[in-house]
C-alpha cells in the first residue's frame, strides 16, 4: 500500500521553482497571499503538517505548539528568528532552522544605501521635488546640505558576518571603522577591515555614522534608548537594519525632532508593520519596510535554503537527516521515539 506523502505548509507566496522542489517529495500547501494569522489559526495550520516554512510574522510559541504531535520542522525565512520560541520548539521535539549567510552581502549593500541616503537627505529631497517645489533654474547654494560619508568614522554595533561585510565596504570611502561586539574579532580580520574594537560609550560618542547589526535578544531590547542616543553626536546618522525593539523608536523620534541627532534610516521597527507615528512626520527619518534582504537573488537563495532544511529534515535528498542550518539539531535524536502521522 502506497504511503501518504508528508505535508508541508508554506505560509507566504514563494518562488515557483522552490515550491516545485518541495513538491518532488511532499504534498505542498502554499499560501497565495501574504496575511497575518491569529494564534488559533496558526495552531490549526501547524497541527496538520509535517513541516512549515514561515516568515517573521508567524510567531511560533508554546501556546501554538500545544498538543502538536505531527510537526517536525519549522523553517524560518530569515536569519533572525525572534519570532520562534526556540525553547518551546525544542521541548516539543520540533526542529527549527533559519537562513543565515546567504543574505549578508545584500543586507550590507542596503545598509550602505540607507546610510548614504539619510546622510545626504535624499528621501526628503525627492519628496520636495515630486511635490513641485523645485522652482527656478537651481536650488539655493545652501539648500539640502547633508553630511559627508567619505573620510568619516563608521561605527558598527554587532560585528558578525553582516557587520563585517559593511566594514569591508568602508575602505572605498576612506572611513575609520570602529565596532562594539560581544567578543573581539581576530586581529587578522581587524587588519583586513581596518576596524578597531571600542567600548559601547566610545562607539556612540565617536561615530559619525552608526549602523546596528546585532541580533534581537531580551538583553538587547532598547540597546539604543534615550540615554544612549544622548551620547551620540548631534550630527550623527543612525541606521538600523537589525531588528525592531533594539532602538526605542519613541526616544529616537524625540531626538530627531529636537535636533539632538542628525538623521536616522530604519528598515525595522518595534511592532512592525506598525511604525511609531512620531517617526512618520520627520523629514530626517528615512523609513523602509524591512526589505534589506530584498534582492531577487538573495530572496531566492533564502527560499532554497529553507527548502533544503525541510527536505533534509524529513529524510530526503543528498543531505537526508542533516539539515544545513538547524538551530536546535539535538532534537533530532529524540525523533525515533515520537509517533508520526
Amino acid at each position: 500500500m502506497k504511503m501518504a506523502k508528508q505535508k508541508v505548509w508554506v505560509s507566504r507566496p514563494l518562488f515557483p521553482e522552490v515550491l516545485a522542489r518541495l513538491a518532488e517529495y511532499f504534498e505542498v500547501e502554499a499560501e497565495a497571499h501574504e496575511g497575518k494569522r491569529t494564534p488559533a489559526q496558526l495552531k490549526a495550520k501547524l497541527a496538520d503538517v509535517d513541516a512549515a516554512v514561515v516568515g517573521l510574522s508567524e510567531r511560533v510559541n508554546a501556546a501554538v505548539l500545544e498538543g502538536n504531535q505531527r510537526l517536525k520542522i519549522v523553517a524560518n525565512l530569515g536569519v533572525g528568528y525572534n519570532n520562534l520560541d526556540l525553547d518551546a520548539l525544542s521541548r516539543a521535539g520540533i526542529l527549527a532552522s533559519n537562513t543565515p549567510d546567504v543574505l549578508n552581502e545584500s543586507v550590507a549593500d542596503y545598509a550602505w544605501a540607507l546610510m548614504l541616503a539619510a546622510a545626504r537627505r535624499m528621501g526628503a529631497a525627492e519628496r520636495w521635488l515630486r511635490a513641485g517645489q523645485w522652482q527656478g533654474s537651481a536650488t539655493r547654494f545652501d539648500d539640502w546640505l547633508g553630511v559627508d560619508v567619505h573620510g568619516k568614522t563608521l561605527g558598527i554595533l554587532g560585528m558578525g558576518r553582516i557587520g563585517q561585510a559593511i566594514a569591508r565596504r568602508a575602505a572605498g570611502f576612506n572611513m575609520r571603522v570602529i565596532y562594539h561586539n560581544r567578543s573581539r574579532l581576530p586581529e587578522s580580520i581587524e587588519r583586513e577591515y581596518r576596524a578597531s574594537l571600542v567600548d559601547k560609550a566610545s562607539l556612540l560618542s565617536q561615530a559619525d555614522h552608526l549602523i546596528l547589526v546585532l541580533p534581537y535578544t531580551p538583553e538587547n531590547h532598547y540597546a539604543l534608548g534615550a540615554a544612549e542616543l544622548a551620547q551620540m553626536k548631534p550630527s550623527a546618522v543612525l541606521v538600523n537594519v537589525a531588528r525592531g525593539g533594539i532602538v526605542d523608536d519613541a526616544a529616537l523620534a524625540v531626538a530627531l525632532r529636537e535636533g539632538r541627532l542628525g538623521a536616522a534610516a530604519l528598515d525595522v521597527f518595534e511592532g512592525e508593520p506598525a511604525v511609531h507615528p512620531d517617526l512618520l512626520g520627520l523629514e530626517n527619518a528615512l523609513l523602509s519596510p524591512h526589505i534589506a534582504s530584498a534582492s531577487e537573488d538573495t530572496r531566492r537563495a533564502m527560499a532554497h535554503l529553507a527548502a533544503d532544511n525541510v527536505i533534509a529534515a524529513l529524510g530526503h535528498g543528498a543531505r537526508a537527516g542533516q539539515p544545513p542550518t538547524a538551530l536546535n539539531p539535538a532534537v533530532m535524536a529524540a525523533w525515533s521515539s515520537r509517533t508520526r502521522a
